[in-house]
C-alpha cells in the first residue's frame, strides 16, 4: 500500500464553505403522504438535519390545489389546500422546511395536455397567467396564515429545467422568462420579503439560457434574488433493461462549468455576487443510474462536496430517499435510486459522505487543510477530517497534525469492504422485495467501521496513519484525550488477565 503524506499548519486558514445541509430535493410532493417516504425522511433528518427540501408538483393534479367549476353558468375557481397542509405539516415536524418549486401545470389551467413522467406533470404554459399567479399569491397567503411569517424565508423557484423540451413546451425560451416575469412580479406584489429565483436549468445550453435570463431581467427591470441551475456529472446512459449505465465525468470539466455559470452572473454589473443555487445535483441524471448505490458514487461526491460551495451558496442532492416514481415504480431494492436512503432506511455509502461532511461542519469551521483527496478543520478540542480515494489504488495517508500530549484518534470509515450493503444484496442473491430479516441484515452491513486509538503526540506533533481504501471514504477525529478511569479499573489488565 503506497502512503501519501499529508502536512498541515494549524495557523493556515483555508476557504471552505460547507453548505452540505442547506437543502436536499425529494421526488414530487405527493409522494409524501405515503408512510415508507416519512420513514426515510425522518432517518435522515434524524443522523443529517437538512434546513429546506424541494420536490416537483407543488401545483400537479396530485396535490390537489387549483380547481374550476361551473355556477349559474359562471367559471370559477376554488382551491383546495388539504394535502398540501398534510405535506408540510410533516415537513415541519421533522425539522425542515419547504423549497418552495412553483410547478407543475394543473391540468384545468394548462394551455396544452403534454405531462411529463409515470405521474404525468403537465409541462405546458398556463391558459391565462392571472390564473397562475393568483393561485402563487392565494397559496403564499395560505401559508403565511397557517405557520407564520416564518413563511417569507422559504426560498422560492419558478419551474423546473424549462431549457428541456420534455419539462417545458418546445422549451420555449420567451414563454419561460413570461413565466418567470409574471411569477416574480405577483410574489414581490404580495410580499417582497419572499425571495425568488431561476431559471432553474439543467446543463443543456447552460450558458446560453443564463445570459438571456439575465438580459431579459435587466431589460424587464427585474432582480432576482438568487440564480438556479443544476448539476450533474455522468456522460449519457446506456439502458440495460431496467437500468441505465454511465460514465463518470472529469470533475475538473464539471467544476468549471460552474464556475462559468458564476462568470456570467458577474459580468452584469446589476447582477454581480447575486447568489447562486445547485437546486439538484449528483452522478447520473436518472433514477435508474445504477451508480447511486455504489461505493464509487460516495468517495466522487466527497470531492464534489469539498469545492461546491466555492462558488454556490447552496447545493441540493437530488434526492434524499428512494421513495421515487418519474419512471415507474421500482421494480427492485437496489434499482439505481436517486436516494442516499434504500427502501427500509438502509443507508446506501452516499448517504455517510453527506453525515460525514455535516459532522466536519459541527466540529469547527477553521478550515486548515483541502486538496483533491482530503479536508481538515479544528477547534480548540482538536481536529476532523474526510479523505476519500476514488477509483485510486489502497493508499495509507500520513497526516501530521500539530499537536502536544495524548488524544484520541476515531475513525470512521465506508469503502466496498465494510460498509457495502450492495455487494451484500448482491451476494443475497439479488431479493427485489426482501423479507424483514434480510432488510435488516442488509441495513447491518451499512454500517461504517468504526476504529480507535491513543496517539501520544511528542514533539509538537502527531502523525496519524489512516489507510483509504479504493472508493472509500474515512471521518476521523484526533481530539485531546481525558482520561478518568474508576477505582480499581486496569483496561490492560482486563483484556489479558485470562
Amino acid at each position: 500500500m503506497n502512503t501519501e503524506k499529508i502536512v498541515t499548519d494549524s495557523k493556515n486558514r483555508v476557504v471552505f464553505n460547507n453548505h452540505v445541509d442547506y437543502c436536499v430535493g425529494t421526488g414530487r410532493l405527493g409522494l409524501a403522504l405515503t408512510e415508507e417516504y416519512l420513514k426515510e425522511l425522518a432517518y435522515v433528518q434524524d443522523l443529517i438535519g437538512f434546513s429546506y427540501i424541494r420536490g416537483h408538483g407543488l401545483f400537479s393534479d396530485d396535490v390537489s390545489i387549483y380547481h374550476e367549476y361551473e355556477e349559474d353558468g359562471v367559471k370559477k375557481v376554488e382551491y383546495n389546500y388539504t394535502y398540501i397542509d398534510r405535506i408540510f405539516d410533516s415537513y415541519l415536524k421533522l425539522g425542515i422546511r419547504p423549497y418552495l418549486e412553483l410547478g407543475f401545470m394543473p391540468g384545468q389551467m394548462a394551455s396544452g395536455t403534454q405531462t411529463i413522467f409515470y405521474w404525468k406533470g403537465n409541462t405546458t404554459p398556463p391558459k391565462d397567467y392571472s390564473l397562475w399567479t393568483d393561485m402563487i399569491v392565494a397559496l403564499l397567503a395560505h401559508l403565511k396564515e397557517r405557520y407564520g411569517e416564518e413563511v417569507t424565508t422559504w426560498p422560492i423557484e419558478v419551474w423546473n429545467e424549462p431549457n428541456l423540451p420534455g419539462f417545458w413546451f418546445k422549451a420555449d425560451m420567451e414563454e419561460y422568462f413570461k413565466l418567470f416575469k409574471e411569477s416574480f412580479n405577483a410574489i414581490k406584489k404580495y410580499d417582497s420579503r419572499f425571495k425568488v429565483g431561476g431559471p432553474a436549468i439543467c446543463g443543456v445550453r447552460d450558458a446560453e439560457w443564463i445570459k438571456a435570463f439575465l438580459e431579459f431581467c435587466k431589460k424587464e427591470g427585474l432582480k432576482p434574488d438568487r440564480i438556479t441551475r443544476h448539476h450533474y456529472t455522468v456522460e449519457f446512459p446506456e439502458r440495460k433493461g431496467h437500468c441505465d449505465y454511465s460514465k463518470l465525468e472529469d470533475q475538473e470539466m464539471r467544476f468549471a462549468n460552474l464556475q462559468s455559470t458564476r462568470d456570467i452572473v458577474d459580468s452584469f454589473e446589476e447582477f454581480k455576487g447575486t447568489p447562486i443555487h445547485l437546486t439538484e445535483f449528483s452522478t447520473s441524471y436518472t433514477p435508474k443510474g445504477v451508480i447511486h448505490d455504489t461505493n464509487i458514487n460516495a468517495a466522487y461526491l466527497a470531492r464534489q462536496l469539498s469545492r461546491l460551495g466555492d462558488v454556490n451558496e447552496a447545493y441540493s442532492y437530488w434526492t434524499f430517499g428512494d421513495v421515487f416514481e418519474e419512471q415507474g415504480v421500482p421494480d427492485s431494492l437496489f434499482h439505481g435510486g436517486f436516494g442516499m436512503v434504500a427502501a427500509g432506511n438502509i443507508p446506501k455509502p452516499t448517504f455517510w459522505t453527506f453525515y460525514f461532511y455535516k459532522q466536519l461542519k459541527l466540529f469547527g469551521s477553521d478550515c486548515i487543510y483541502r486538496d483533491d483527496t482530503a479536508v481538515i478543520v479544528k477547534n480548540d478540542k482538536g481536529y476532523a477530517g474526510i479523505l476519500w480515494n476514488i477509483d485510486g489504488d489502497d493508499v495509507a495517508k500520513e497526516v501530521e497534525l500539530e499537536a502536544d500530549g495524548e488524544y484520541t484518534l476515531i475513525t470512521k470509515t465506508v469503502d466496498e469492504r465494510c460498509c457495502n450493503p450492495l455487494k451484500v444484496w448482491h451476494d443475497m442473491g439479488e431479493p427485489a422485495y426482501p423479507s424483514k430479516e434480510e432488510t435488516e441484515l442488509i441495513k447491518s452491513s451499512a454500517q461504517p467501521l468504526v476504529e480507535s486509538a491513543v496517539i501520544n503526540a511528542e514533539g509538537g506533533k502527531a502523525v496519524i496513519n489512516v489507510p483509504v481504501k479504493k472508493n472509500g471514504v474515512v471521518y476521523f477525529t484526533l481530539t485531546k484525550r481525558k482520561y478518568t478511569p474508576d477505582r480499581g479499573y486496569d483496561y490492560d489488565r482486563v483484556i489479558s488477565f485470562h
